[in-house]
């Protein structure tokens, strides 16, 4: 059940029972993914056919001297957006990748439990919360006109709305007219969202203020 089914000439049945199991095991990964976190259309369908591609690459190469130098083309053609919260959808990308390794080299059996045990990690860990703050984080941005200290402008409505804040990234936009600043805050269990947006646009000027939740995005 575990040995290779590729011992010797790739055959039609092999090549149709490798793509096969790639796929079905790709819908696994995608359903659990579905499921456990918040995913576009575009990444579940991405998340249940690359394994799939994944096997046919590694299937036209296998028992070549190349196949090293082009398993590393492979992962290489994988490119990931560089945007905050994407570890997770990083995390399934190889878990189907690695399903597509194994499939590739016939080892189908071993593809379909490690398949298993990983998808009920997944829905075990997230079942039960794992790693999930207890509060409620948001990012805050706001836009500020030059000629404020923003280092201190906004402590006061901080300090009676929120119970911790970071500053995580401040640039200039508008031809430097205008700095903007990226906080990440947790606000208080009776912050009124509203009045504290109103109290920072008395301070900025009625400048562009945005509060949002740090959800993760997916993206390939």
């Amino acid at each position: 059940m575990f040995d290779t089914i590729l011992t010797g000439e790739l055959t039609l049945t092999n090549f149709l029972a490798c793509l096969g199991t790639a796929f079905a095991l790709g819908l696994v990964v995608a359903l659990v993914h579905q499921k456990t976190a918040r995913a576009t259309s575009h990444f579940i369908t991405t998340l249940a056919i690359l394994p799939v591609l994944v096997c046919m690459a590694i299937m036209l190469v296998n028992g070549n001297l190349g196949a090293g130098v082009a398993t590393v083309g492979i992962f290489s053609l994988v490119r990931f957006r560089s945007i905050a919260g994407n570890s997770r959808s990083l995390m399934v990308v190889f878990f189907a990748m690695a399903i597509g390794l194994a499939t590739g080299v016939g080892y189908l059996g071993f593809a379909a439990l490690f398949t298993v045990i990983v998808s009920l990690m997944i829905v075990a860990l997230s079942a039960f919360s794992f790693g999930e703050s207890k509060t409620t984080d948001h990012k805050l941005t706001i836009l500020v006109p030059e000629d404020l200290d923003y280092t201190t402008a906004f402590d006061k409505i901080f300090d009676r709305y929120l119970t911790r804040y970071s500053l995580e990234k401040s640039k200039t936009t508008s031809m430097g007219s205008l700095f903007e600043l990226t906080y990440f805050v947790n606000m208080k269990s009776d912050t009124n969202e509203k009045e504290f947006i109103d109290k920072i646009r008395v301070k900025n000027g009625n400048l562009k203020v945005a509060l949002s939740h740090q959800l993760e995005e997916e993206a390939l």
